[in-house]
Formats: structure tokens, C-alpha cells, sequence
């Protein structure tokens, strides 16, 4: 089959490699219809994630269709349509009868890598690296779906591959953003990031109730589709001091929660983002926080931030000091999508949101390396690539 693989920083490719085979009895093979690139890929080309080796694949949003199962799967059938969530879960640990899917004790069977650096380890992760279980990702012909009698979820006959494809991961990770929270009738959210999890994380805060939504990056584009489709009001970081306009915007006493949706690869027009760079590229400092020390700042007292965004390592200059003075809840980790998907589906199928709307270019799978390129460098307006095997 073909399939988009690793060979280094800044190099992927479209290659011929094994098709995938049943290992276990719970496992199955989906036949991808639809795959994306997701802003956490990037940090894969970027260099950013250890353990990846060459010849390894990527991708980790996906849907298809079943063409084998395992003995001991009694959930599906050759035929059916379904999307997959991104983290793999066994359905049967501590964590998972808790719902905390993505802390999953038994689908990682190289834990000790994540245990090494973070004391515990969590879920395997489809297509990203082999400290999260060295699972081949999506962005394939077909893909081995381990558990599959848990993860899963059957996709109704009237809704479209690309409606349903972000339930695999950016959907249910911008809710779970909305949702940690802990947002009350009327509050004012701030969300750093307008990609496609910022998008779906300002759906989300006004699903969740939220009085007031104020979005804040850099890139024209995605600023104009927070206002367009989020109904957000926006701030270019390039132009405004973030601290001051949402000051003033919320009379002197800060949006009641903030949400980082951009992560360890984060671009500011401050002097700590200069720190930053200089810092990650001579490899004393793993991410760039600028995005974070601005939520955790911003604030208001008592209130919340919420992290999406992903960190993979050491972050410097965190400013702890103020998250303890104001009283700052701060939530964050790896979405538990399982959690999500049964609800999420409803409200697709009831019609309250089609998560196509942040699709921006789509592509065959021999132009994924395009794709990449395009959509790290944000040219041509781009904002959510998708790609059809």
C-alpha cells in the first residue's frame, strides 16, 4: 500500500510499504477514505518529537471503512463506516472504566520511554513516534485499528466523510478545551490559536455558554474565519498588546478562562518568543510558551486555563507565581475523545455544526508532502488540510 512516512526533520514521503495484518484478536483493518494533517503532525516534521524512526508512519486523523476484523471483535463488521479516535484505549484498565481514555494503561507497549521522561506513561497514539506506542498512523491505504472493539465509532450513512473526519481528534479536542473551562452562563473566553483546534475550541465555548469569545493570533486567515464562523470578537498579536486590549476589553479584570491552543511551537511579537527561539534552537529548552505565559497572565483571578495545545517536554519561564497569586485553575492533557464522540455525533447530525467549515485544501494522498509544506509555512490561506487516498 502507499503510505506517508518519516525519514527526518522536514522530510516525508509517499512510499510503497506492507499492508497492515490482524496481530491480535480485538484488532481491525480499516480502508482510510479520509485522512488530515493536524497541527500536532507538524511538530513530527518540525523535529520537535523524539523517537521516531525512518520509514515510520504518520497521521493520526482518520476514517474508513472495515474490510477485516479480529476473531474476538463482536462491535464490528466487514462494511462498516467509521471514524477512529487518535488515542487507543483498551477499554478495560483503571483509567479507561473512568473514562480517562487517554491515560490508558495497556495500550502502550513502549510505557517505559514515557515513564523515563514523565513518570507515567499514557495512551498509544496512532502515527506519532514510538514513546506513544509506534503505532502506523493514518495517512495510509489502509491502517491496523488495535482495540478496535472499543475506539471505533460507526458513522451514520447520512453524514459525509468530511463532516465526520474531526471526530477522530480536533472536534472532541477543542470541546474538551471549552469544557475544562468550567464555564458559566455568560463568561468571557480568550483562546490563543485560531487553527483548527482554536476554531473548534470557540464553537465549543458557545455550545458550553459562554457570553463573550475573544480570539487571538497572528495569521489574517484564520483571524477571519474566528470571526466569520465563531462569531469571535479578534486580536492580531502582530499589532495589539494581548494583555492591554483584553484588559480593557473585559473592564479591567481579564476574560474569567483562557485557552492555549497552540502549544510547544508557539510564534509571539514579545521579547520572551525571541528567548525562546534562541533557546529551542540551540537545544536548551524543548518549546516555545509564549502563547502560555500570555494565558496564564491574562486571566482573570479565580479563573481558568485550559492547555490543548501540546508540550512535549521542559518549558522555561513559566510564571507559576502568577497562576498561584491569582488562584488559577489550569487544566490540560490528551483528549479523551472517546468520551466525546456519541455526543459530538448528535450534534453534527442535529445540524448545530458541521466541522467541515475549517477545511481549506484538499489533496491526494501523493501531494501530502505539499500539504505539509503548505500548511506548516500557512500559505494559500491554508487552515485544515485533508487528504483522500
Amino acid at each position: 500500500m502507499r503510505a506517508l512516512c518519516w525519514y527526518g526533520t522536514n522530510d516525508v514521503r509517499v512510499v510503497r510499504v506492507p499492508d497492515p495484518r490482524i496481530l491480535n484478536p480485538r484488532d481491525a483493518i480499516v480502508k482510510v477514505t479520509l485522512t488530515a494533517i493536524c497541527g500536532s503532525d507538524l511538530h513530527l516534521l518540525d523535529g520537535f518529537i523524539p523517537t521516531l524512526k525512518r520509514g515510520d508512519i504518520l497521521g493520526h486523523e482518520f476514517m474508513g471503512e472495515v474490510v477485516a476484523v479480529g476473531a474476538e471483535n463482536h462491535t464490528l463488521a466487514v462494511g462498516d463506516r467509521v471514524v477512529v479516535p487518535f488515542t487507543i484505549a483498551c477499554g478495560r484498565c483503571f483509567f479507561c472504566q473512568r473514562e480517562l481514555w487517554s491515560a490508558c494503561d495497556n495500550s502502550n507497549p513502549n510505557a517505559w520511554m514515557l515513564e523515563q521522561a514523565y513518570g507515567y506513561a499514557g495512551s498509544g497514539l496512532f502515527g506519532y513516534s514510538h514513546m506513544m506506542g509506534g503505532y502506523a498512523g493514518g495517512q495510509a491505504e489502509f491502517v491496523r485499528v488495535p482495540f478496535a472493539d472499543v475506539g471505533p465509532l460507526k458513522v451514520p450513512d447520512a453524514l459525509s466523510d468530511e463532516q465526520a473526519l474531526f471526530l477522530s481528534d480536533i472536534f472532541p479536542t477543542g470541546y474538551m478545551a471549552a469544557e475544562n473551562c468550567n464555564i458559566t452562563p455568560g463568561d468571557t473566553v480568550a483562546v490563543w490559536g485560531c487553527g483548527p483546534v482554536g476554531q473548534f475550541a470557540i464553537r465549543s465555548a458557545w455550545m458550553l455558554g459562554a457570553g463573550r469569545v475573544i480570539a487571538i493570533d497572528r495569521v489574517p486567515e484564520r483571524l477571519l474565519l474566528a470571526a466569520d464562523m465563531g462569531k469571535a470578537e479578534v486580536i492580531d498579536l502582530t499589532v495589539t498588546n494581548v494583555f492591554e486590549a483584553l484588559k480593557d476589553a473585559t473592564g479591567g479584570r481579564g476574560p474569567d478562562a483562557c485557552i492555549d491552543a497552540v502549544g510547544m511551537e508557539a510564534h509571539g511579537a514579545t521579547i520572551d518568543d525571541w528567548y525562546d527561539r534562541a533557546k529551542t534552537a540551540t537545544m536548551l529548552a524543548t518549546d516555545r510558551a509564549s502563547a502560555l505565559r500570555q494565558a496564564i497572565h491574562a486571566c482573570r483571578k479565580g479563573g481558568t486555563v485550559s492547555v490543548p495545545g501540546v508540550y512535549g517536554g521542559l518549558v522555561d519561564k513559566v510564571p507559576l507565581g502568577a497562576a498561584f497569586g491569582k488562584g488559577l485553575t489550569l487544566r490540560m492533557g490528551q483528549t479523551h475523545v472517546h468520551r466525546y464522540l456519541p455526543m459530538l455525533l448528535d450534534r453534527i447530525v442535529r445540524g448545530e455544526i458541521d466541522p467541515s467549515f475549517v477545511i481549506t485544501h484538499r489533496l491526494r494522498l501523493e501531494q501530502a508532502p505539499e500539504g505539509y509544506r503548505t500548511f506548516r509555512d500557512k500559505e494559500d490561506g491554508c487552515i485544515k488540510v485533508v487528504l483522500k487516498p
